[in-house]
């Protein structure tokens, strides 16, 4: 098996990013798409993290830092790549990403309903905090 290359995403990345989540990642987003990722990038081009193989997408995370709070987004790692420490190196490069930056700690958004995700933050160790509750609004049309 070829060496994990773990690096930031680009503009000239995004396709391939959107494409990749609606194969790997649980569920959609409401800024999954180009404009919304843009974004990201354009505001903190060391945010999207990509993990590939033989030159090929099999894993993405978004660490995003606001300066004060790591927040972890669109952890997925392509379905037939599984199992094989793609995520654990992902989070790795984020966590040192954090620490670069001062973060503190970081926090993940995961669905309740991804279980099997559930186990593979745990065992990067990651855990629910039972007391926080996510609101949300969506904003704009």
């Amino acid at each position: 098996m070829t060496e994990l290359h773990i690096r930031a995403g680009g503009p000239a990345d995004l396709d391939a990013v959107l494409a990749f989540w609606k194969v790997a990642a649980e569920g959609t987003s409401i800024s999954d798409d180009s404009d919304g990722v843009a974004r990201l990038v354009a505001r903190d081009p060391e945010a999207l993290l990509l993990a590939e193989r033989d030159g090929e997408l099999v894993g993405t995370v978004i660490a995003g830092f606001d300066g004060w709070r790591c927040h972890l987004y669109r952890l997925a790692v392509r379905p037939d790549q599984r199992r094989r420490g793609i995520g654990g190196a992902l989070l790795a490069a984020a966590e040192e990403r954090f620490a670069a930056l001062g973060g503190r700690r970081g926090d993940a958004m995961v669905l309740d309903r991804n279980t099997a995700a559930h186990a593979a933050w745990r065992a990067a160790g990651y855990a629910p905090e039972p007391q926080w509750s996510r609101w949300v609004k969506p904003l704009g049309a």
